[in-house]
């Protein structure tokens, strides 16, 4: 198999492509890839998600090509390969953006599932909005320490903590689910807020103690859906590596798992966010984002 090849390849280690894919020479046949979006001019307090792509491929070399809690070979089941990053506009968000989507749409009028690799949280409005442009409307499973629905920071309309008020307002959001909020809010008026959106927020305690309930609400989405992972919804003990983290928050295996008991009935996006290696100590974050990744690749190998 190509991955076992690579993996036993003594120049392995050498690789800089995610998991030791191939670079995505040609998209024929690929049901899957990875790219980065190496941006994080929207970022409101830490910056550095800028450098989570590269963190993250850094992070994936021990993945493996068999997913034995879902028995799959993810990356030969899908032709998986890595397309590399999307050259952004460093300092422009709206410039960026227009790039994002550009890229985003190749991708997915190919019909291939982009596994994203940000970058900080601004960059899943653009990728929603090649979205809804090839399938309509979409589900956001939205995992999140952040409800990332206010409607500005400094008077600026395209943050990281706005993208997702800004994506119902565009119309490009059917359902949204998010899970793992927690921390100090601004105000009381945010719960409201988010029920006049149409957002479903499930806390960090309803995560914990009510999981089924939690799994079973996500499970119940049908037709596209586009997972958003902010690496903030992990604990800072095993997530250091994020620009705005928050204490309380999931388990390194609480997320993994989650991941692995979605049953949903089609994927389309997949993001993971927010990953700022100069606040990593000793790669966990890095590693931990790769293994999200991986696993959301399983997913769609599972559920095919």
């Amino acid at each position: 198999m190509r991955q076992i090849d690579a993996l036993k390849s003594p120049r392995f280690t050498q690789i800089s492509t995610f998991a030791r894919l191939p670079i995505c020479e040609s998209l024929n046949g690929v049901k899957a890839l990875f790219i980065g979006i190496p941006f994080d001019d929207a970022t409101t307090y830490r910056p550095g998600a800028r450098f989570g792509p590269s963190g993250i491929r850094q992070g994936s070399r021990l993945l493996r090509p068999y997913n034995m809690y879902l028995d799959v070979y993810p990356f030969d089941d899908l032709n998986a390969c890595d397309r590399g990053d999307v050259n952004v506009v460093p300092g422009y968000i709206d410039d960026t953006m227009k790039v994002i989507e550009k890229d985003i749409d190749e991708i997915v009028k190919s019909k291939i599932v982009p596994f994203i690799a940000g970058g900080d949280h601004s960059i899943t409005l653009p990728i929603l909005r090649s979205m809804a442009k090839n399938y309509g409307k979409v589900n956001v499973i939205h995992f999140d320490s952040h409800f990332d629905f206010w409607d500005s920071y400094w008077g600026k309309k395209y943050t990281h903590g706005t993208w997702l008020r800004r994506s119902v307002e565009e119309g490009l959001i059917s359902n949204v689910i998010q899970v793992g909020i927690r921390g100090p809010q601004f105000t009381k008026d945010d719960f409201e807020e988010g029920k006049k959106l149409g957002v479903k927020s499930f806390n960090i305690r309803e995560v914990k103690y009510s999981r089924e309930k939690v799994i079973s609400t996500l499970n119940s989405l049908n037709g596209p859906t586009y997972i958003s992972l902010d690496i903030d919804v992990v604990d800072p003990a095993f997530a250091p590596g994020t620009g705005t983290p928050e204490v309380g928050g999931l388990t390194s295996f609480e997320t993994l798992e989650m991941l692995r008991e979605l049953k949903l009935e089609k994927i389309v996006g997949f993001d993971v966010v927010e990953v700022s290696p100069p606040y990593d100590i000793s790669e966990i974050t890095s590693m931990l984002a790769a293994n999200i990744i991986y696993e959301g690749m399983s997913l769609i190998s599972f559920n095919k």
